[in-house]
């Protein structure tokens, strides 16, 4: 775990400094705000990619699937852009 966890805040901060246009000097405030993430996802027991979350929606039934027809209002709004 603690390596998976290493690689994931490492990556993270990584991303951070990118988005920030490669700041020198900021390393450890990339790092620390990272490892909040971090810690956050493990409090929500949250999956970095939303796996879980889309498991237990399925499983609830409340997921929408491709093959599900649209709300009326969306049909209607379809139907509307179709004919201009």
């Amino acid at each position: 775990m603690s390596h998976n966890k290493d690689a994931w805040v490492s990556q993270r901060a990584y991303s951070l400094w990118e988005f920030e246009g490669r700041p020198d000097g900021r390393g450890e405030s990339h790092w620390a705000q990272a490892l909040r993430e971090f810690e956050q996802l493990e409090l929500t027991k949250a999956s970095p990619d939303g796996n879980d979350l889309i498991e237990k929606l399925k499983a609830a039934g409340r997921l929408m699937r491709v093959y599900d027809e649209p709300a009326p209002a969306a049909a209607a709004d379809l139907q509307l852009k179709a004919a201009r």
